[in-house]
């Protein structure tokens, strides 16, 4: 019996010492937040352990927060097509001008509260009409955030009148129309950038995400944070999740398949849900700070729909002088989101 037992030692130890065997392939997607925050903690994790899990360890996906590979958020698109990187998180709106229609899913108050449904929308308008302007690259998901809201310093604003003259970060152009429209000064600017320069009083607060809150300590930064009544977002971001093409079409085909099986609509939902769960988490922590969570009234918020309305007659004009349909547009975004929330 010794004997045996010395023998199925010696064997363990034999398989345990033998090497993991190498993944065929190693995709690098990188992105620029925080990887505690909601999209890198729900879904990029999860999906690259799917990835990992669905390929048998043949496809090892690594995670790069922070741009630390290298190049700007502004510039993801081309890092991603270029091959500078395989894949990761692109925010198109943060290249003002370069793909217009996108911008129709930023509108002011086109999109409800659920990310999860918003996101859906956005891959269902993003299949009609965007896959043409994105050819350089292969889209896995296209998803919104949560509801965007105001966070400031001092007091919450109760009146259209109270966003008179503040410097306000925007991170897009939709939403810097509608800060504009609304009295403000509004300051585009990538997420990274945004606590420092709030830190160093170039700015009074800015548009955002409850999810995002703690990451950027806006619990420290700002004091006060604001939300528009009803059920439709003050702004949103449209976001995209891809690879490089050469990358994607050169895996052989199972394992391209594997990517598919994590493509789409699923994965929009996936990366929208990731978000309306960040939003939960991260309200929850600037309650524990103590600052001041507010909404502004009915009466308000119909004020600033009504400013908004006018920032979507001025973007249909402006889409019409540049040869695209506006209204036409506009219109599809609205359907592809009542669409979503009815399913």
């Amino acid at each position: 019996m010794t004997s045996l037992r010395l023998i199925a030692l010696s064997t363990a130890l034999s398989v345990a010492a033998l090497p993991v065997a190498a993944a065929e392939v190693t995709l690098r997607f990188q992105h620029f937040v925080n990887p505690a925050s909601a999209n890198p903690t729900h879904f990029m994790q999860p999906w690259a352990d799917a990835i990992e899990e669905q390929s048998e360890g043949r496809i090892e996906v690594q995670l790069y927060p922070f741009m630390q590979l290298g190049g700007a958020a502004p510039n993801m698109y081309d890092l991603i097509a270029d091959g500078a990187v395989d894949g990761g998180w692109v925010i198109p709106g943060y290249q003002a001008g370069r793909f217009p229609e996108a911008e129709a899913l930023e509108l002011p108050f086109m999109t409800p509260k659920s990310a999860e449904a918003a996101s859906v929308a956005a891959w269902d308008f993003t299949q009609v009409h965007l896959m043409d302007d994105f050819a350089d690259i292969h889209v896995i998901a296209a998803h919104m955030h949560g509801p965007g809201l105001v966070h400031k310093k001092g007091a919450a604003p109760e009146t259209v009148a109270d966003f008179e003259g503040l410097n306000l970060r925007g991170p897009s152009r939709p939403a810097t129309l509608l800060l504009d429209a609304m009295g403000a000064n509004p300051i585009g600017m990538p997420v990274p950038a945004f606590p420092e320069a709030l830190s160093k009083g170039v700015l009074d607060g800015g548009v955002i995400t409850w999810e995002q809150a703690p990451s950027l300590k806006l619990d420290e930064l700002t004091d006060s944070h604001t939300d528009v009544a009803g059920d439709r977002s003050l702004y949103n971001l449209y976001f995209l999740w891809a690879m490089n093409r050469d990358v994607y079409e050169g895996l052989p085909d199972d394992l391209r398949a594997v990517i598919d099986a994590n493509s789409g609509a699923m994965a929009s939902a996936w990366a929208g849900r990731a978000h309306d769960t960040g939003d939960v988490e991260g309200r929850a922590v600037i309650e524990a700070s103590g600052n001041q969570i507010a909404e502004m009234s009915p009466e308000v918020t119909t004020e600033i729909e009504a400013l908004g309305a006018g920032v979507i007659d001025a973007w249909i004009a402006e889409m019409d002088g540049k040869g695209f349909d506006g209204a036409a547009l506009v219109e599809d975004a609205r359907a592809a989101m009542a669409a979503a929330e009815a399913r």
